[in-house]
């Protein structure tokens, strides 16, 4: 008995230490990465379409690059489009492009950004030029999304005959947008906020809150980086043909779901 609760009391020492470093060291660095208060407190596109978030993130990154150049990126995103550049394994398991990509370039509001093989995905609510790229979901979308997807599904499927059940899918609605901004030395500014509204309340949806804002910050961060790398590698190459890739450039996988 002793040793299982001297065990017992190491685990929970631990776990505690683990919770402690976090709080203290991990989560206060994490959490700031890319955040500019003057930049959570500005006005995006898209804000009106989630109302009283319980989750807002902002997050910036400064590319050396003008704006013409990183505005094909966001373009294209989207599972069997270009990816989303951030880490494949979770969002698709293929390879992201690393160049831009003309066919994918025709993008108009209405338009769905997938995330999945089935087609569902985000909801292109504004596409300014050059300037903001919103993106939007909610549980009505997501549910006309799947019982579209069942209906569309092969007979042989596993979908095939599936009957959507609307509890399985809990009040929710999400704005992503992608705001670019020029600078005086011809740069850009890129901003993404992810503002969500979730169901429930106490402490179990507080520590849902603290992963799934934890989570956001870990992947767009990583997201955020790839546009950077892409645009400055394509500006440091310079001229339109070092910019833009042919089709065969499109990962294999990418190119058989165009």
């Amino acid at each position: 008995m002793r040793l299982i609760r001297a065990l017992v009391l190491a685990l929970v020492s631990a776990v505690v230490a683990f919770v402690a470093t976090y709080i203290v060291v991990v989560r206060p660095r994490l959490r700031a990465w890319g955040f500019d208060p003057a930049e959570g407190e500005l006005p995006l596109p898209g804000d009106e379409l989630v109302s009283e978030p319980n989750t807002i993130e902002t997050r910036g990154v400064t590319i050396e690059a003008p704006v013409a150049k990183v505005w094909p990126y966001l373009v294209q995103m989207g599972f069997g489009r270009a990816g989303w550049y951030s880490y494949e394994v979770l969002d698709s398991k293929v390879k992201g492009a690393e160049t831009v990509v003309p066919e994918l370039q025709s993008l108009e509001e209405g338009d769905v950004m997938p995330i999945s093989p089935g087609g569902g995905g985000f909801v292109v609510k504004t596409l300014d030029f050059e300037q903001a790229l919103v993106l939007y979901t909610d549980a009505a979308i997501a549910r006309a999304q799947a019982e579209e997807a069942v209906a569309e599904a092969d007979p042989g499927s596993p979908m095939a005959g599936m009957k959507m059940n609307s509890s399985s899918f809990p009040e929710f609605a999400a704005s992503w947008a992608f705001y670019l901004k020029g600078t005086d030395d011809g740069k850009t500014r890129l901003i993404e906020r992810f503002r969500a509204r979730t169901p429930g309340s106490g402490p179990a949806t507080a520590v849902l809150g603290e992963v799934m804002g934890t989570g956001i910050v870990l992947m767009t961060r990583k997201q955020m980086l790839g546009i950077k790398e892409r645009a400055e590698r394509a500006e440091m190459a310079g001229g339109e043909q070092s910019t833009i890739s042919a089709a065969s450039d499109i990962p294999a996988e990418t190119s058989a779901a165009i």
